[in-house]
């Protein structure tokens, strides 16, 4: 009997509204046909680029992918040929979750992007420690040695003023293990100008006052002169802090101590420098740096590893011999140390070739544009909205706050920022006048090409948006 339609329904409806099958039947036996036609999955796990993908991904991951392939082939999405490919292509890089992306946004220390990269010697060592190391073992004698005495040996010959050194897991670590050794149950005599936050909602004396170190506010938030450390030093002073307020700027009718004003009080004073600068830079002339701070009398100074430095997170403590030494024997340190990754990349940023931070801070405005101007010719010549621009990058990472380094980027049409955020390969610009601008100071020129193809990579999902 012919099938009709029920009054008021459509060609696809039956006499109950339910649905029926219109296809020729050469069409549903060639849907079908196709469907038997997709891998098992038995069959993909042997193919040679899914087996190396269980071994550097796990099988179940790679099941999941194979799952996911075969899925969109038997809804017709792609032919059962593309099967393998695909779950291929739904494969991350690495069995982590963490994804590498370009930083084109013109901050060269991007705390959301993990502040500094690593260089390419600090990669290769993270891997060659990935094994069992000879990390507190001495090969000679056979008995334990001091953990990472080749890292701490580095740090040394680079600020060589130190008497000691030490390193635990960040830099607030370093400051909480500094208060810990040297002032519990007693008092930090430190600027109310100086009280800040120091990221996420952490705040410095909340941090201090953890350790069970007392507060010794002293002078106003734009003026201390050493006159107020000196009138709050006494008995009960553990140590005087100095804190290099590296997120912000106070102008104007300001005034503040210099260690060297503060070296006479008669107890140690710990300088928190925070950006990790070793030695003075000529592109940062106001950052301080450890050597000058402990030239100046500072009996300890603190820094991060992961910023200026252009390492691995990590703290950093330098200073007088005795301190280090107790600060490193307190029971405390156990708690804060690194692992034997981080002594790795630490080493190998101090003392293998520049980094990519160093890199990008000296990067030569001329040929950050020639490359702009080169990216921006080729992606124009591809019909993609895109000019090569000045721009203006900024260190980040609380360094530096104020300090702009002349740049070029490329400059794209606003919707490009999400669909190049969220592309295979993730690439985070900043959005300005209404455009996406893809500054190059923070992108290593060898990664050039790989920028253009991301953008071209977007160009399909920017312009499906405005149709």
């Amino acid at each position: 009997m012919e099938q009709r339609p029920v009054p008021g329904g459509t060609a696809e409806d039956g006499a109950h509204g339910a649905p029926v099958t219109t296809d020729p039947p050469r069409q549903r036996e060639a849907a079908g046909d196709a469907r038997r036609r997709i891998p098992r999955t038995d069959t993909l796990l042997r193919d040679p680029r899914l087996a190396e993908a269980v071994e550097r991904l796990g099988a179940h991951r790679v099941k999941a992918a194979v799952r996911q392939a075969q899925e969109r082939a038997r809804a017709g999405g792609i032919p059962p040929e593309q099967v393998p490919r695909t779950a291929l292509d739904l494969l991350p890089g690495t069995a982590s979750g963490l994804r590498p992306v370009l930083n084109a946004t013109g901050v060269l220390l991007h705390t959301n992007l993990g502040r500094a990269p690593l260089s390419a010697a600090a990669r290769r060592a993270v891997q060659e420690a990935a094994g069992p190391t000879d990390v507190e073992l001495d090969l000679t004698t056979g008995v334990r040695a001091r953990r990472g005495r080749s890292a701490l040996a580095a740090l040394r010959d680079a600020v060589p003023v130190a008497g000691a050194a030490h390193v635990v897991n960040n830099g607030a670590a370093a400051l909480v293990l500094a208060a810990t050794a040297l002032a519990a149950g007693k008092e930090i005599v430190v600027s109310r100008g100086e009280m800040v936050e120091i990221g996420d909602g952490f705040r410095l004396p909340d941090l201090l006052v953890s350790t069970g170190a007392r507060l010794r506010e002293v002078g106003t938030t734009n003026r201390t002169v050493p006159a107020d450390y000196a009138a709050a030093v006494g008995p009960d002073t553990g140590f005087v802090l100095k804190v290099h307020p590296s997120n912000f700027r106070i102008t104007g009718f300001t005034r503040s101590a210099e260690v060297a004003d503060l070296t006479g009080l008669g107890v140690p004073v710990v300088v928190d420098i925070g950006s990790g600068l070793l030695a003075p830079h000529p592109a940062l002339p106001d950052e301080p740096d450890a050597d000058t701070q402990l030239r100046a009398g500072a009996a300890l100074v603190t820094a991060s590893g992961d910023k200026l430095l252009g390492g691995p997170q990590c703290g950093l403590l330098l200073g007088r011999e005795d301190l280090v030494r107790a600060l490193a024997r307190h029971p405390l340190a156990r708690a804060l140390r690194v692992d034997k990754l981080t002594l790795a990349a630490l080493e190998a940023t101090l003392t293998g070739p520049p980094t990519p931070t160093a890199l990008a801070l000296t990067a030569d405005p001329a040929l950050l544009r020639a490359r702009a101007d080169r990216l921006a010719a080729g992606l124009a010549a591809d019909g993609i909205d895109v000019v090569a621009v000045e721009s203006a990058a900024t260190v980040g990472g609380g360094g530096a706050p104020g300090v702009t380094l002349p740049s070029a980027a490329l400059s794209l049409p606003e919707p490009y920022a999400a669909a190049l955020r969220t592309g295979r390969v993730p690439v985070l610009g900043r959005l300005e006048t209404g455009r996406c601008l893809l500054d190059l100071r923070a992108v290593p020129p060898r990664d050039d090409d790989r920028l253009a193809e991301a953008v071209r990579a977007a160009r399909p999902a920017v312009e499906g948006r405005g149709r």
